[in-house]
């Protein structure tokens, strides 16, 4: 079975940095440049020094800096298992040894003038040392700082989730076939019971997407009670992977607001097409419904759900993550792109 992950076993390994990450590793990158930038100017006598610092410093930072970032890419999952101070501590070590090797490899001919001698090595291990700490202390704050956001759209996640249109649509289109098919009533409030549950329950980080699928199908079969053959939906899921892990209440939200929009205001209904698919090592949903006639029924429309998912999309996956709305004359599309994540064995 694919496994969950909850928040609360990851509070300690997500303050350290995820290193996979384009986001972490573009602010990485620029960072320590500035960084190094910074410095050269502040010890630059004329403009001639400070090309040379930097042609020269260029010439070792930058080898440093990708290699280091290559192991810490390689060494990712040891982070999430180990306490925090341990992280820290092996990627600092990570750091200096790259310093220390890349500078015995090559430092005798970026620095033949210098005089320093074995001291050198020392302080650009040294100074390696100290800008991943540093770097580390801001993502660190980084997370910390985070952590009341995600909170919150924990909450309006939740909030998304319980509309009172949808649940007392749900109460009534139960009540007008409990007399003529209660097996069906039963069926439905059974799934309505399940929607509710997973919105009370303890909030997950990621969940297994067939889990969110099977969520989804729930969703829709209630929905079927009030508007019959007028809601139709085509999923083509054949190359989904149902072990990839995406946050919870995505997809449902999605669908909920092509039927609010995109079925509800058309007397002949529509459809609703959902394409699931893992692409390289991303994963892409697509959720696409009518939009004639949308506007003349939901003038404004229902976004707090929409901006909840993109709110939680990026605090989760930054820069990975894509949120794309495509609309014409006749369909409405959202495709949300994600980094694949595979569930593992519990």
């Amino acid at each position: 079975m694919p496994e969950t992950r909850s928040i609360n076993q990851n509070v300690s390994p997500k303050l350290l940095p995820d290193f996979r990450n384009m986001g972490t590793v573009l602010r990485i990158v620029l960072l320590t440049n500035a960084v190094f930038l910074l410095g050269a100017v502040s010890q630059a006598v004329s403009l001639g020094d400070l090309q040379d610092s930097l042609l020269h410093g260029s010439a070792l930072l930058q080898p440093v800096l990708l290699t280091s970032l290559l192991l810490l890419y390689w060494l990712n999952p040891l982070f999430a298992r180990v306490p925090y101070w341990q992280g820290v501590i092996v990627a600092a070590a990570v750091v200096a040894a790259v310093c220390e090797a890349l500078d015995l490899i090559g430092g005798e001919i970026l620095f033949a003038l210098d005089d320093a001698g074995s001291f050198r090595y020392a302080r650009h291990a040294l100074v390696g040392i100290a800008v991943t700490l540093a770097l580390l202390a801001y993502f660190r704050l980084r997370a910390l700082a985070l952590t009341p956001a995600k909170h919150e759209a924990r909450l309006q996640a939740l909030q998304a989730r319980i509309r009172p249109h949808f649940l007392f649509n749900t109460i009534n289109a139960v009540l007008s076939i409990v007399r003529s098919d209660p097996k069906r009533a039963e069926a439905a409030l059974e799934d309505m019971a399940d929607l509710f549950r997973m919105a009370m329950v303890e909030p997950r980080e990621l969940v297994a997407l067939d889990k969110e699928v099977a969520l989804a199908r729930q969703y829709l079969s209630i929905e079927e009670l009030r508007l019959g053959e007028r809601l139709k939906v085509n999923w083509d899921i054949a190359d989904m992977p149902p072990d990839a892990l995406i946050p919870p209440l995505i997809l449902q939200p999605l669908l909920e607001n092509a039927v609010y929009h995109g079925i509800e205001p058309q007397l002949q209904g529509g459809t609703i097409e959902v394409r699931l698919y893992r692409l390289r090592d991303e994963l892409h949903l697509e959720v696409r419904n009518p939009a004639q006639g949308q506007a003349s029924l939901h003038p404004n429309g229902h976004k707090m759900a929409l901006s909840n998912i993109r709110e939680r999309l990026s605090l989760l996956f930054d820069v990975e993550a894509q949120y794309q709305v495509e609309r014409d004359a006749e369909h409405y599309q959202v495709h949300i792109i994600i980094p694949y994540v595979k569930g593992q064995p519990a």
